[in-house]
């Protein structure tokens, strides 16, 4: 069953989430012992992030600067079937356009459609490390909407080789993400909402927000997108607070606002433990208030670590 598909029958808010792969050199337990700890709150699906490789410089004994590209995360698709047929989950790995060619990408779809992953996540990916501004690799999409336009092609058995013979058409069924507070390059809500509009009239299926911690934006980005013909469904995705150190990093990072009450609350930690409370108390209403509101599902970000998370569902569900 596609995810789309699960959204719409739930009959009362599914609960899902997003790992990390690990860190090259690293083995795949860490992710197991996270999967573990959710288990017994049924997860519906699984999201895997991917991650372009990075660009470094090294300066040599001669004084030539040698560039490397530096892989520090593995591919989503191993830990996506390992998952999958460990645990009888669906997977669902992101696909982006950041680091990859056509070529690359036609490539990775193929094994996906022969590993039997047919749920994707598309997503165009953040810039090149220090780089303000989205450069695709040579030959490769510079926006989620063209990546969009590769898969559809494969599910029409197109594929860039135009010679091949009764090539396979593939069956995958794609969602996107969406900003209730809008994308950080996007010039105003309108535009991000006609740009979420174009993935809809290309496949997407369903939508996952940005992590939010006012569902009141999260709210009136609903009845907005609504209004302009979006129907269909829009998963909220939460993050428990886990650090100090969050109340300045997550706004930077992801252009979101903190609410004043949660602000206030954060400062007046001590220390992480008591910042990481905090989260799980805020997390905790945030879903209460969501389910109330009769969202679809509730997707959390888990960055890694699945303790808080745990705690939230313990309320929740």
């Amino acid at each position: 069953m596609n995810i789309a598909e699960k959204l719409r029958k739930a009959t009362s808010p599914l609960f899902t989430f997003e790992l990390v792969p690990p860190l090259k050199g690293k083995g795949i337990d860490a992710i197991y012992k996270s999967i573990d700890n959710l288990l017994e709150f049924n997860p519906a699906y699984i999201n895997m992030t991917s991650h372009a490789a990075d660009i470094q410089y090294k300066t040599l004994p001669d004084g030539s600067i040698q560039r490397r590209v530096v892989h520090k995360r593995p591919s989503s698709v191993a830990a996506s079937v390992a998952i999958k047929y460990k645990y009888n989950i669906e997977v669902v790995p992101h696909i982006i356009c950041s680091g990859m060619d056509r070529e690359e990408t036609e490539n990775l779809l193929i094994d996906l459609n022969f590993l039997e992953i047919d749920n994707l996540f598309v997503l165009r990916g953040d810039p090149q490390k220090g780089s303000r501004v989205f450069i695709p690799k040579e030959d490769g999409h510079a926006h989620t909407t063209d990546l969009m336009e590769q898969v559809n092609n494969m599910n029409r058995g197109i594929y860039l080789d135009d010679t091949l013979k009764s090539p396979q058409v593939t069956h995958f069924s794609m969602g996107v993400a969406c900003y209730p507070e809008k994308h950080l390059e996007a010039p105003n809500m309108e535009t991000d909402i006609a740009f979420l509009k174009k993935k809809v009239e290309l496949g997407a299926e369903y939508a996952v927000t940005q992590m939010f911690f006012d569902n009141e934006k999260y709210k009136q980005f609903v009845r907005r997108c609504r209004q302009e013909g979006i129907n269909i469904p829009i998963v909220p995705g939460i993050k428990p607070i886990a650090s100090v150190r969050d109340l300045s990093l997550l706004p930077q990072t992801f252009n979101i606002d903190l609410p004043e009450d949660l602000v206030k609350a954060l400062s007046a930690c001590k220390n992480n433990d008591e910042a990481r409370q905090v989260g799980v108390e805020w997390s905790i209403m945030q879903a209460k208030d969501l389910k109330a509101f009769g969202v679809p599902s509730l997707h959390f970000y888990t960055l890694g670590a699945s303790d808080n998370v745990r705690q939230v569902c313990q309320a929740v569900y």
